[in-house]
């Protein structure tokens, strides 16, 4: 269950609003949860200790800190809670870009891996939707990594998002067991909230796609996975529209038992899809089999300047949304969202 007057106090109800809110709604009553903003220093502090948890940081470098969240807050910035009776089980939390955008940044949004299946951190989207709608927002973007299906699933297809850039070492090093020190490569997506595809995805219709229909079709293999595991590089048709990329089936668990092997696929799908992006092809979908079923033909993506490749090194963690979150059918929404949403 979610308060009406949470997301909509500081606007207006309008038709699109009201039925943001109700599917919202809907999402958290099929979840079983209850989600509300927060900002009260003891409910902060819950949520330092939640993302603790989930990333199994340790105390000594949590993901964020309390009095952070509490300025965040007050700013009117997006920190909420999902609740499972009286538990704290997810959060999310975003920031505000230049005005002129009208967008909301998430940067982290969890669920503990034991509420897998149960759709929370669907229902934790929908709501951050829909407060995003009564802020006069229409876009909230947000990171994840490329490598884990769960989370590219979740937000291309469970949420209809649009993958908009590739962003390779976007964090620097990020050491946790989540993690484990690999290249913090991103994707960046966009949700446009209010887009046919969006509204269809918030009423429970994710957007579909078949890499199989599209290799049929005349799709080339950029990169696919072996019988042992590893990435194979493709002979790439040049003059074929359509380009498929492969990603492990479970990279958490190959970081811990083949981390050599990680890295390989942390490089080949960077080589893929860092190239076809920056030469203006479009992630069209990706196929819960594992594929990014991308486009060629489209508007070469702006250069990348080198700080915009590696974060500075300040002293802080930082994590990207896709960090954490159990849900949707099996996958871990990224924002550990792994899918862990």
């Amino acid at each position: 269950m979610i308060d009406v007057t949470d997301l909509l106090r500081d606007r207006t109800d309008s038709p699109p609003i009201a039925a943001a809110y109700a599917a919202a709604e809907a999402a958290a009553q099929a979840a079983g949860v209850d989600i509300r903003s927060l900002d009260r220093v003891s409910e902060l502090e819950a949520v330092r200790r939640l993302y603790e948890r989930i990333w199994r940081t340790g105390e000594n470098s949590p993901p964020v800190t309390a009095d952070l969240l509490r300025a965040m807050a007050k700013a009117g910035s997006y920190v909420s809670g999902v609740f499972d009776g009286d538990e704290l089980v997810g959060s999310s939390f975003g920031f505000f870009s230049p005005p002129a955008r009208e967008a909301l940044h998430s940067h982290i949004a969890g669920v503990l891996p034991q509420l897998r299946r149960r759709n929370v951190g669907f229902a934790l989207k929908l709501h951050q939707r829909a407060w995003a709608m009564a802020r006069g927002v229409n876009e909230i973007c947000w990171t994840y990594d490329p490598l884990v299906r769960r989370n590219a699933y979740f937000n291309i297809g469970k949420l209809a998002a649009e993958p908009a850039e590739y962003l390779p070492d976007f964090y620097g090093p990020i050491d946790d067991d989540i993690n484990r020190s690999d290249d913090s490569d991103r994707i960046l997506v966009r949700w446009h909230l209010e887009s046919p595809d969006v509204e269809s995805a918030c009423a429970g219709r994710p957007r579909v796609t078949d890499a199989q229909a599209a290799r049929a079709a005349g799709a080339t293999v950029a990169l696919s996975v072996s019988a042992t595991g590893t990435p194979i590089a493709g002979r790439v048709d040049e003059h074929a529209h359509t380009v498929l990329v492969a990603v492990p089936e479970d990279i958490e668990a190959l970081r811990e038992s083949d981390p050599v092997c990680a890295a390989r696929w942390r490089t080949a799908v960077r080589e893929a899809l860092d190239g076809l992006l920056a030469d203006g092809a479009r992630i069209r979908g990706f196929d819960r089999a594992g594929w990014y079923v991308v486009d060629r033909g489209g508007r070469p993506a702006p250069r990348r300047t080198t700080e915009s490749r590696t974060a500075p090194h300040n002293g802080t963690q930082q994590y990207g949304t896709q960090q954490y979150v159990t849900d949707q059918h099996g996958t871990h929404h990224g924002e550990v969202p792994q899918e862990t949403v």
